[in-house]
């Protein structure tokens, strides 16, 4: 009888024990370290500047006469213009590559476009140009697109360079007119040349 009573005893202690023990590693968990065991290497951004902001221990300190952590040295408005500089050199390689070619030229088959959807306020008139380059060396693609009317009139003629098109991928550009704004047209792909 008392080894029964012994195998019961055994058997609600053990649960219990495993309970407590678990409840106490949770407590140790849950602790407050306040700043004890915090590695060397996190840190805490603040927006205000600190005296000892500029110390040697930090190496990020920014020297006398840079710009503050508010302003970008590279605006939005910069940004927004060196990419514009940069297609309308591309749209005048494409122009001056496509001003002696003859018929199509030799990549139409490699290009293709399609309007791409607009509203009724919009003042540019947009198509998609997609370019699959063929052959096993990227390069330069010169694409004239050409907006036209339901009657086949040309509203606007646009150039699109695209620079080192990989080789077996396609790539997209966009064509853009404020001529096409606002009227039904259709873009169309009228030369495009690979040099």
């Amino acid at each position: 009888m008392t080894a029964n009573l012994h195998r019961r005893r055994a058997r609600l202690l053990v649960p219990a024990a495993a309970a407590a023990l678990l409840a106490a590693s949770a407590v140790a968990c849950d602790s407050d370290t306040s700043g004890e065991g915090t590695s060397r290497s996190v840190r805490t951004l603040t927006p205000e500047r600190s005296e000892h902001a500029e110390s040697a221990e930090s190496p990020h300190a920014e020297p006398e006469g840079s710009p503050s952590e508010g302003e970008s040295p590279r605006t939005q408005r910069s940004f927004a213009a060196s990419v514009s500089a940069e297609t309308e050199r591309l749209r005048q390689e494409a122009a001056a590559k496509l001003e002696g070619v003859q018929g199509r030229g030799n990549a139409a088959a490699d290009v293709s476009v399609n309007g791409l959807p607009v509203a009724a306020s919009e003042e540019v008139r947009s198509a998609l140009v997609r370019i699959t380059n063929p052959t096993d060396a990227p390069a330069f693609y010169a694409v004239k697109v050409e907006f036209v009317d339901a009657e086949d009139k040309v509203l606007d003629t646009v150039f699109v360079g695209v620079e080192d098109a990989p080789p077996d991928r396609t790539v997209t550009a966009q064509a853009n007119s404020r001529e096409a704004a606002g009227v039904k047209t259709f873009p169309r792909v009228a030369q495009a040349e690979r040099g």
